[in-house]
């Protein structure tokens, strides 16, 4: 979990730096994942959400996409959302200027991939900078944060990543998730996959339904 200072920190940057945190359609929690698409990860991540009959947002990156195209094309197929999260996974302030190229770069990638063009931007670490915060204006990108996370890039089991989830899961809930594991500490994305289930029906006992972000704004 993240320290107070670290939590604190983000807190001023997203006051600074303001972005969707939130769905504005009544009756609906956005589950996203991060970093993919990757093998295996991603693919156990499809099969959970399949099962369990709802569509997310995934937040692609662009050199995982140029590594596994058809990956990143099948999370298409297979109807859920597709948005960017960089081409790069890297802190908005080490690129400087140079951030509006990685955006741009992540756009050409998930588009020769997918097919389709990003309306949403998640910033790695959810950092923006100002001159990303730029960049999306001049790229016609909505930047994303998020209200309720499971920490899933911690070694930790899907119990306690669907516990942390419902712990701030509220109407209009953007859920942060990962489904892969090259930029995080844990060996693998399985419990993320396993805690799906949990979460669904956490969302659903509440009365809520699962959509992708461009169908809850």
């Amino acid at each position: 979990m993240p320290s107070f200072q670290a939590e604190l920190e983000r807190q001023r940057r997203w006051a600074r730096l303001p972005a969707r945190e939130r769905a504005d359609r009544a009756g609906t929690v956005v589950l996203t994942f991060d970093d993919g698409p990757e093998p295996e990860s991603t693919e156990a991540v499809l099969a959970a959400l399949a099962e369990a009959g709802v569509r997310a947002t995934f937040f692609l990156v662009g050199e995982q996409l140029m590594a596994h195209p058809r990956l990143g094309r099948a999370v298409a197929d297979a109807g859920h959302e597709i948005a960017l999260h960089g081409f790069r996974h890297v802190h908005h302030d080490e690129l400087g200027p140079g951030v509006r190229d990685d955006l741009a770069r992540g756009l050409g990638a998930v588009e020769a991939a997918t097919g389709r063009r990003p309306r949403f931007y998640r910033p790695p670490y959810g950092v923006l900078s100002e001159a990303s915060y730029a960049a999306c204006a001049d790229l016609g990108l909505e930047p994303v944060y998020w209200s309720a996370w499971g920490s899933d890039w911690e070694t930790i089991g899907a119990e306690r990543i669907a516990d942390l989830v419902v712990r701030d899961l509220t109407d209009g809930a953007i859920v942060l998730l990962h489904d892969a594991v090259r930029y995080a500490h844990r060996p693998s994305a399985a419990p993320t996959a396993e805690a799906i289930p949990l979460i669904v029906a956490a969302v659903r006992e509440r009365g809520l339904q699962c959509v992708p972000l461009g169908e809850a704004v």
